[in-house]
């Protein structure tokens, strides 16, 4: 058997700024710090909606919840473990970390590149803060609150296929060639831990690659080996937390059933029954919750059933899906919700891709196709219910999927759309779009956001009692929705696909969380006399009243 993964210890990067060395400080009545624990309260205003069923009138009544949020301040020691580790995203995500940490940097024919995080909402988005005066303020997104660089993780992980990340790189042909000559001594000792494969639930032109797989059939024992995994990596690194991620082949959905997989219990027996419908994706979601590690399915199969849910809010860690949204759809996204919110009606969007990577060859197969496309379908489907004038009937646009494997074209997919809208007075308006997207270049840093703020979340205690109770976030954590085509939400809650809307959420909690008055961009200071300032919000002040320096100059743990 080859050596398995050792992963690299992080190192001090020339290229980063410790900790991020200018300090946000918040002066506010609602927080507090305690050693490494912050104590905030916000008040959360909402509609409250009512409808008459005789008469169809529509009652609103604002209201107000008071918040406490209790943050532990210092992030912990973090592992990554990856399935799908050998793919095009995971030795693009490992391998960019590596290029980061020693700032490195390589020619190609456009010039001198440098080692960045660009695409990664945590490392290169910012936050309107408000006016100051003179200017718009934008504070970097991880100047809200202490949270981790992709270069503290320490990943590893499995592949179904035993080639070293070096070869991986060579194989996917995502980096220029001066990138990987410089990563390969880095790269060349780590190989993937041996995966699970069966064969039913993947193409099958994936059996080539099949070459470095735990043994046997029996599903108990996989879970098992990939348990004594988690656990290795976890001892062996000192590591606090760990976050199971699949980055690996599409699946085809699997049966959703009473006696399969809808309660804890029930998908813990059908996998010591080695019942035909338990994925690999499904074995290690329940292995990385009973080892109390999140899991985060990157992919758009089902893995995340209604047993694997309950599994994790018996265990007390979080799950999060499904499939990256990181290019063609997150346009999507973006440009529906600006049409509808523009009062124009999308009646037929048309998206075809072809691309070359292993991703496109596996996708080729109907049933993995499928799953894909039930997950880019479902993009535009809130933003269509959000606007009865355009749609009375509920019925959204004609919306036709293509995706086909091209292997000239490797990892650069061309994404070609169509939107055809009604417009003013019976007129048509189309918009015709080509996106060459650069497609594990794209995924990678979504990863590390994924993993980051999984970590932060857990972190993050609420109260809704005036803190006598705090309690985690739900264990299903749609948060992460932003960044996944077919969000996984809590039973009962809407999903929210728009952006923008996704954006203004996840950065208004963490505002909220560190005491920082969320930006409403209503702007009535440039077109009204603005009223003397006062504390705002009715959450009772936490005394005593001191800013709180919510960025520390510390060195995060895991540099050495």
């Amino acid at each position: 058997m080859p050596p398995h993964s050792s992963p690299i210890t992080p190192q001090k990067n020339k290229n980063r700024v410790e900790a991020q060395a200018q300090a946000l400080l918040v002066d506010s009545p609602f927080t507090r710090r305690e050693g490494d624990t912050l104590h905030s309260s916000y008040t959360y205003r909402r509609n409250a909606l009512a409808r008459d069923a005789a008469t169809g009138s529509l009652k609103v009544t604002p209201q107000v919840h008071d918040f406490r949020f209790r943050t532990n301040l210092k992030p912990t020691r973090t592992g990554v473990m990856l399935v799908g580790l050998g793919g095009n995203n995971g030795s693009t995500a490992l391998g960019a970390i590596i290029a980061n940490r020693h700032g490195m940097s390589w020619r190609s024919r456009d010039g001198t590149h440098t080692a960045n995080y660009f695409g990664s909402v945590t490392q290169a988005a910012t936050v309107h803060l408000g006016w100051d005066g003179t200017e718009q303020v934008y504070v970097p997104f991880n100047d809200i609150l202490p949270i981790l660089s992709p270069s503290d993780l320490i990943v590893d992980g499995w592949d179904i296929n035993g080639a070293n990340l070096y070869e991986a790189m060579l194989r996917s042909k995502v980096f220029e060639p001066t990138l990987i000559d410089q990563l390969r001594p880095h790269m060349e000792g780590i190989v993937p831990k041996p995966s699970i494969y069966y064969p039913d639930f993947i193409a099958s032109n994936q059996s080539d690659r099949a070459n470095n797989l735990i043994p046997g059939s029996s599903k108990s024992s996989h879970l098992t080996r990939i348990r004594e995994d988690i656990r290795e990596f976890k001892q062996k690194h000192e590591l606090d937390t760990v976050i199971v991620l699949w980055t690996a082949n599409t699946e085809r959905f699997t049966d959703v059933r009473a006696g399969l997989n809808m309660t804890a219990d029930e998908i813990l027996a059908s996998i010591e029954r080695n019942e035909e419908e338990i994925s690999p994706s499904n074995v290690f979601a329940v292995a990385s919750i009973l080892e109390g590690a999140h899991y985060i399915n990157g992919s758009p199969q089902n893995t995340l059933v209604p047993g694997i849910a309950q599994l994790a809010k018996r265990n007390n860690v979080f799950v999060g899906g499904d499939d990256f949204k990181s290019g063609q759809t997150k346009i999507k996204s973006a440009l529906v919700d600006f049409l509808v919110s523009s009062g124009l009606k999308p009646e037929s969007i048309v998206s075809y891709n072809h691309l070359g990577n292993n991703d496109g060859k596996n996708l080729s197969e109907q049933r993995q196709f499928r799953s894909k496309e039930i997950s880019k379908a479902s993009v535009v489907d809130d933003m269509v219910a959000a606007n009865h004038i355009l749609y009375p009937d509920g019925k959204g646009p004609d919306h036709c999927i293509v995706i086909k494997y091209v292997p000239f074209v490797g990892d650069s997919k061309r994404a070609m759309d169509e939107y055809t809208c009604s417009i003013f007075m019976g007129g048509k308006q189309t918009i015709s779009m080509h996106n060459t997207c650069e497609d594990s270049l794209l995924a990678s840093p979504l990863i590390y956001d994924l993993a980051i703020l999984t970590e932060l979340s857990a972190r993050i205690q609420y109260s809704s009692d005036g803190g006598v109770t705090y309690q985690p976030f739900h264990e299903v954590l749609s948060l992460l929705s932003i960044f996944l085509k077919a969000p996984v939400v809590p039973e009962g809650t809407p999903v929210g696909n728009a952006f923008m809307r996704q954006f203004n959420a996840l950065t208004k909690l963490f505002t909220a969380v560190a005491g920082i008055s969320s930006d409403s961009d209503l702007q009535l200071e440039f077109f009204s006399k603005l009223p003397s300032g006062k504390a705002i919000g009715t959450a009772a002040p936490i005394a005593p009243k001191t800013p709180v320096k919510t960025v520390t100059d510390e060195a995060l743990p895991g540099l050495v």
